[in-house]
């Protein structure tokens, strides 16, 4: 019987072993364990979120809804929507990823401002500790979007600290945007033209506009809620002589271009995984950067589309609507262009590779059933049904959480320096798309069919599908898992990772795994195109 041996430890000096104290963590300004401070909090967060949502489809699988009152079930689909979409989706990529790879991806040091990195990381924490207070002491029952009268009159519940907690946080994405536009345009490496950029940092770059512009239109937004409940000044309530269709406005003008804040660092992640794993040239590299910036345009000219049975005008749905199929087209390019990339390829079904094909497979979907939403017609009969939430976490879980995971997964070698067991990751990975599909596609026919969401009751007719789905929801709670039980003792266990593991052309390989505190021994220079694998080409 042979002994088992565990690896050999990491010598060489990294920014992991460079002063342990936990000191040395809260107070540094390296960009890479600001990134590691993030991946801890905002995992954190999306445990929370995820066992919120747990809540919700075991209450679901009954008709009666046995589990919680309609009081705690109203609490439930409002923490989990909050701490899903601006403590988890907004900042994951950017704030983990994008803190971690934009400068070793540029050939920097590190971000412009390393302070203000750390600042952002700070602020984040607080906004977080404001939505923790409000889950212990109560809770809050408004539904994430904060429609007005329920966060201004209706409500008894905690929506000062709520709206607060997102008020504060939504300065920590302000500062991780402004970070990334001014180190993309100061620190690239000699020769990283805008030509030769990795579309990962296309799509950061794009992100970074919309949370720098959106942003602090919601911040004022929420300033106004609490004003109104406070000071009792009519705003958005109409019982004080607001309007709250003015609220909707503002709301969703932030909250649309929030959706590509969202999607569109996964949609650089997965131009990354597919040029790696299938050992080619991006597909139409410049059609590809280019339509992240479209995508960044055109969503703010798409918010009234939400708005649809709101009371708008005729001929202002038909505009929005108009303008909801314009925006599909950059998405539609970047899509045929990662299959175009697939076509013929050296494939490597690797794990990273899953969840790229998981990203492309699920965003298409829902991407899809977005054009049925921006129909007039169609939108009146599925509007806050069901069909909204399937089509929604088909973008956002099925699409930008593969495309984390995928990240993860890729960036893992040189965030570490170790090497996860491949077998597990493929399992994972296979297991979220099978669980994800399971409870998310039986939601399409319920909408279709007319179950209205944020009840926590339904006729007895739907409980077959909502069964099908909580099941599907058991299935997906394993495969989020069981990352955390592989990753984590890979970290000891794992095997050293080479400084490029993959085969990649990204300048963050041409450095150690994990990097040296300054990430390169000396400035690299650039002379080719983001992605040549032409030398492969036979």
């Amino acid at each position: 019987m042979s002994a088992i041996t565990t690896p050999a430890p990491l010598t060489q000096p990294h920014y992991l072993n460079i002063r342990y104290g936990i000191r040395s963590w809260l107070l540094t300004t390296d960009h890479k364990r600001i990134a590691i401070l993030y991946l801890i909090s905002i995992s954190l967060m999306f445990i929370i979120g995820g066992a919120a949502a747990t809540l919700i489809r075991v209450n679901l699988l009954t008709p009666t809804g046995d589990l919680v009152d309609a009081m705690t079930y109203n609490k439930l689909f409002t923490v989990h929507g909050v701490v899903m979409i601006f403590f988890f989706l907004i900042p994951s990529i950017p704030a983990v990823m994008g803190n971690f790879m934009v400068p070793l991806m540029i050939g920097a040091r590190d971000l412009a401002f390393p302070r203000v990195n750390l600042l952002s990381w700070y602020v984040y924490i607080v906004g977080s500790l404001f939505l923790l207070w409000t889950i212990i002491a109560g809770g809050v029952d408004t539904g994430w979007t904060f429609y007005t009268p329920y966060s201004t009159s209706s409500s008894n519940t905690h929506v000062l600290s709520t709206t607060l907690g997102v008020f504060i946080v939504g300065f920590s994405s302000i500062l991780t945007g402004l970070n990334f536009i001014v180190t993309i345009h100061r620190l690239r490496a000699p020769g990283l033209t805008w030509g030769r950029l990795p579309l990962f940092i296309w799509s950061i770059y794009a992100t970074s506009i919309i949370l720098i512009l959106a942003t602090p239109v919601f911040a004022i937004t929420l300033l106004l809620v609490a004003a109104e409940r406070v000071l009792r000044v009519g705003i958005f309530d109409p019982a004080l002589g607001g309007d709250p269709l003015l609220y909707q406005h503002l709301f969703w003008f932030y909250s649309h271009p929030a959706v590509y804040v969202m999607i569109l660092p996964g949609m650089g992640v997965t131009s990354e995984l597919i040029s790696t794993f299938s050992r080619k040239n991006i597909f139409g590299y410049r059609f590809v950067a280019l339509a992240s910036i479209a995508i960044a345009v055109l969503g703010f000219l798409v918010w009234g589309h939400h708005m649809f049975v709101a009371g708008m005008s005729a001929h202002a749905a038909l505009i929005f609507s108009i303008l909801s199929y314009m925006v599909a087209v950059p998405s539609a390019i970047k899509v045929f262009n990662w299959t175009a990339t697939l076509y013929k390829g050296s494939v490597s079904l690797q794990t990273p590779m899953l969840y790229a094909l998981s990203f492309i497979g699920l965003f298409t979907l829902g991407g899809l059933t977005g054009l049925f939403l921006a129909a007039l017609g169609i939108d009146e009969h599925v509007h806050d049904t069901y069909f909204v939430i399937a089509h929604f976490h088909y973008i956002m879980v099925g699409g930008m959480v593969s495309a984390y995971f995928g990240a993860l997964h890729y960036w893992w070698p040189k965030m570490t320096g170790r090497m996860y067991p491949e077998g597990w990751g493929k399992a994972a990975a296979i297991i979220i798309f099978v669980g994800f599909n399971l409870t998310f596609f039986p939601q399409f026919i319920l909408g279709y069919l007319g179950m209205p969401r944020r009840y926590h009751v339904y006729p007895p007719e739907f409980q077959v599908l909502n069964v099908l789905s909580t099941a599907g929801a058991s299935i997906l709670v394993i495969g989020y898992l069981l990352p955390l039980l592989y990753l984590i003792p890979s970290l000891w266990l794992g095997k050293p990772a080479e400084a490029n593991p993959w085969g990649a052309t990204g300048l963050e390989w041409k450095t150690s795994s994990p990097p040296p505190p300054e990430n390169f021994e000396k400035t690299p220079v650039v002379t080719g195109p983001a992605y040549d694998y032409s030398q492969l080409v036979k």
